[in-house]
């Protein structure tokens, strides 16, 4: 697997590595995360006109996409019930999704993004136990509860 940036071009493709990962969401009981069509497409399009947007290649296919972005994010000021690890600058991983076409994407994506940049930050629903189970299992702590900006609560976690 490897690591490209996305373009526009690539739109359709990041959708549906969307859609497929809502629907595995769901199926695996998660049904509160990613609704009411977010990620929209215009966000997505926004990521990638920022810079934000990755996506995952295997065998010339696009199997995966996420947002990595190094800075603050405004979500992860305040945290509840724990404390981040550091203080230090940190990376972000937003909106990992699979085709399903790949097996071990999230720990790819993960490994990938602490090496361009060891100290990182993410969060998930309390739902998305697998989720959980990778970030664990990478050596990711969690860190305590922060709150998205539709008030909603997840969980936080840090590598450094």
């Amino acid at each position: 697997m490897e690591v490209r940036k996305s373009n526009p071009e690539d739109i359709n493709q990041i959708m549906n590595c969307i859609d497929t990962a809502r629907q595995l969401m769901r199926e695996s009981g998660n049904l509160i995360q990613w609704t009411n069509g977010y990620p929209s497409r215009e966000l997505m399009l926004d990521s990638i006109k920022n810079g934000f947007n990755f996506l995952i290649i295997e065998n010339d296919d696009i199997v995966a996409t996420f947002d990595f972005i190094i800075g603050d994010d405004p979500n992860y000021a305040k945290i509840v019930n724990g404390t981040w690890l550091n203080n230090e600058k940190y990376g972000v991983i937003h909106r990992l999704a699979s085709n399903g076409k790949a097996k071990g994407v999230a720990r790819f994506c993960f490994e990938w993004c602490f090496s361009q940049f060891p100290n990182i930050r993410i969060d998930t629903h309390e739902t998305n136990i697998a989720m959980q189970k990778v970030l664990e299992k990478l050596g990711y702590e969690k860190c305590g509860i922060i709150y998205v900006s539709d008030g909603t609560p997840r969980l936080a976690f840090q590598k450094i």
